[in-house]
C-alpha cells in the first residue's frame, strides 16, 4: 500500500547557500510522487539520495533504529531545519515502520545487549533483596524482569551482536517490519552478502503484501531489482527516473562478471603505471 503519496519543496524566496540548500537535486526539487509500494533511490556518493532519505525522515517524523530520534539527532540538524520546507501528502497517514541507516544497526545491537545486561542487573539485586522472603514474594519481583528478558530472547535469541553482522540485520528486520509501515532505508545491504540481499528481498516482499512501502538508497543491483520498484536516479541536476537496465550499477557489474579477466588486467596495468 501506498502511505505517502508525494513530497513537495514550498518555494524559497531566497535560499542560502549552505548544505543542504546548494545540493543540485535540491536547487531543481519541487515535488516528488510515490506511485509504487517500493522506491529505490540511486546515485554516485556525494549525489544527495542520502541526504533526501533523512530529510524524508524528519519531515515524517520516523521512529529510528540504532540512534537518536530524528527531532534531536544532532547529526541532522541541518537537514531537519529543511524538512520544515517539505509538504507531505499522505494517501493514509501511518506511524508504523522507521528509518535505519546501515551504520545504526551496531548502535542498536549494543543498545539491546545493554538493556539485556540492565535486566539481568536487577534480577540480581531483587534476588539478594527477597533471599529471606517467601518464593512467592520473591517469583513476583522477579517476574517483570524475566518477562522483558523472555521477549528481548524471542526477538532477537542470544543477541544481535551474537550474529554476524549480516545475520543480526536480518533478524532485526524480520522483528521490525511489520504490516501498515512506512519505511526509510539507506544502504541496508551495507553488511549483507548477496544471498542475504535476496533474502531481504523476499522481506521486502513481505512487507508489501502487508500494506507496507519501502524508500530505499541503495548502491546493490540486487536490491534495485525489486519487481515493479519505480527506480530514480540523483545522478545530474535533476531527480529523474531510470530504467534497471540503463543503471551504471547494472552494467558495469554484468560487464565484470562477464569477463573479470579483462577488467582486472586493465586496473592492474593502470596501477602500475
Amino acid at each position: 500500500m501506498i502511505h505517502l503519496r508525494s513530497i513537495e519543496l514550498r518555494s524559497l524566496t531566497d535560499p542560502p547557500v549552505i548544505f543542504p540548500h546548494n545540493l543540485p537535486f535540491v536547487r531543481n526539487f519541487t515535488r516528488m510522487d510515490f506511485d509504487h509500494e517500493v522506491t529505490i533511490l540511486v546515485g554516485e556518493n556525494g549525489s544527495g539520495k542520502s541526504t533526501f532519505l533523512e530529510m524524508l525522515a524528519c519531515a515524517v517524523g520516523s521512529i529510528t533504529v540504532g540512534s537518536e530520534n530524528v527531532r534531536t539527532d544532532k547529526s541532522l540538524a541541518a537537514v531537519r531545519d529543511f524538512s520544515k520546507y517539505l509538504k507531505l501528502v499522505w494517501q493514509k497517514r501511518t506511524r508504523r515502520g522507521f528509518f535505519m541507516r546501515a551504520e545504526d544497526f551496531f548502535g542498536y545491537a549494543r543498545r539491546m545487549s545493554r538493556a539485556r545486561a540492565e535486566l539481568e542487573d536487577d534480577l540480581r539485586a531483587v534476588d539478594l533483596e527477597y533471599k529471606d522472603r517467601s518464593k512467592m514474594a520473591s517469583d513476583l519481583a522477579r517476574s517483570p524482569y524475566q518477562r522483558e528478558i523472555s521477549a528481548l530472547e524471542q526477538s532477537y535469541g542470544g543477541g544481535l551482536d551474537c550474529n554476524s553482522h549480516g545475520e543480526g540485520f536480518l533478524k532485526l528486520f524480520q522483528e521490525r517490519f511489520v504490516g501498515d509501515g512506512l519505511y526509510l532505508l539507506d544502504e541496508p545491504e551495507a553488511p549483507l552478502s548477496p544471498s542475504r540481499q535476496l533474502a531481504l528481498l523476499t522481506m521486502m516482499k513481505s512487507t508489501v503484501e502487508h500494506n507496507g512501502q519501502l524508500i530505499i538508497a541503495t548502491h546493490s543491483p540486487i536490491l534495485m531489482a525489486y519487481p515493479g520498484a519505480k527506480i530514480l536516479s540523483f545522478d545530474g541536476e535533476a531527480i529523474h527516473p531510470v530504467d534497471y537496465e540503463s543503471l551504471e550499477h547494472v552494467t558495469l557489474t554484468r560487464d565484470f562478471l562477464n569477463n573479470p579477466g579483462a577488467y582486472l588486467r586493465y586496473l592492474m596495468e593502470e596501477g602500475v603505471e
